[in-house]
């Protein structure tokens, strides 16, 4: 695409990535004895932020994709995008190990994951849908799958208070929903459904150059009255009304979303992660998620272009993807592939 990059583009069959204009820097990781100040943007009384290593993910081709925190027991996990791998990080351990072995049940990639509050796990693969797991015994609830010929990239995911997901595709601008009743259908009978569209934003969104990805990043409003989900070629937001369907683009003040790509949401502070700049800004959404004004933004390149986050136990986790590193953006050796933690923003 032009001027943007999907965080979802690693292997051949990902998403193509056309010239890439952000100039990268060298990247670094930050140990928690060797933290790193964040460039940034605030007001004067805020304290700079500063951005650390949470875990270790083994592994030398990893390039970590989602991350998802268990609401009951603190647990993380990440997904691989590279090899459709998912890790397990428990806090007090510094070292993640394996959960789902590469090619789970066929799955290739793992980007977009949560982890809802009856203990499943969601896990996007980005060009099939996504698979539902039970996190007790590991083993696969149902799996919903994308139909139809038109170009499909599944990518992000929120789970509403009423227990549905609703998922973003970035080629086709809809958003799936899989509720809990759809879930328990496909769990009886046979494991295997698919994916229904829910609501369809191309009416809403700009065009978007031949190939370009739009939809990214999404949250459910704490109040179960609407979702935001993030343009990233465009920089905007928009809101998703869930009693009636209604699409508007968010009046956003102070700064865009270019590049945005997971979005974190508590109360009504919501935090998003631009990829290719390094950056994490910080909004406070108003009027009913009509409107959002940005009051924080910091750009540090030891979060090594950073895909997603996840708000668990006082700490903000964020995905390091490395992608910049023998990935879709360019040759080179990654680090050790870690998840930071950042304080401060």
């Amino acid at each position: 695409m032009s001027q943007a990059i999907t965080r979802r583009a690693l292997a051949s069959a990902a998403l193509a990535l056309t010239a890439v204009v952000v100039p990268l820097a060298a990247t670094a990781s930050a140990r928690p004895a060797d933290v790193a100040p964040a460039a940034h943007t605030t007001a004067r009384h805020e304290p700079r932020a500063r951005v650390g290593t949470a875990y270790d993910l083994p592994g030398d081709r990893v390039y970590p994709e989602g991350i998802a925190a268990d609401p009951r027991t603190g647990d993380i996990y990440v997904g691989s995008y590279a090899t459709g791998a998912v890790y397990k990080a428990t806090p007090g351990r510094h070292a993640a190990r394996i959960f789902l072995p590469s090619g789970t049940d066929g799955r290739t990639t793992a980007n977009g994951l949560k982890v809802d509050r009856a203990g499943r796990l969601w896990v996007i693969d980005s060009t099939a849908g996504v698979a539902v797991y039970d996190l007790h015994d590991r083993k696969l609830i149902a799996r919903f799958d994308v139909t139809g010929s038109a170009k499909s990239f599944v990518n992000d995911l929120a789970i509403a208070p009423d227990g549905s997901a609703y998922l973003t595709d970035s080629y086709r601008g809809v958003l799936y929903r899989v509720t809990p009743r759809q879930l328990a259908r496909a769990a009886a009978h046979g494991g295997r459904a698919e994916l229904t569209t829910a609501y369809d934003l191309t009416p809403a969104l700009p065009p978007a150059p031949a190939g370009g990805v739009t939809l990214n990043g999404i949250v459910a409003d704490p109040s179960g009255r609407y979702l935001l989900t993030v343009d990233m070629t465009a920089g905007t937001l928009y809101r998703v009304d869930l009693a009636s369907g209604a699409v508007r683009q968010v009046a956003q003040h102070g700064g865009d979303v270019v590049h945005g790509d997971g979005l974190e949401m508590r109360g009504n502070t919501l935090w998003a992660v631009h990829n290719v700049t390094n950056t994490i800004s910080r909004w406070k959404v108003g009027d009913d998620g009509a409107s959002a004004r940005m009051v924080r933004r910091i750009t540090e390149r030891t979060l090594q272009i950073p895909t997603t986050m996840v708000c668990s136990g006082g700490r903000m986790l964020v995905v390091r993807s490395q992608f910049d590193k023998g990935g879709p953006m360019g040759p080179g050796t990654p680090q050790p592939f870690t998840v930071a933690e950042v304080d401060g923003i």
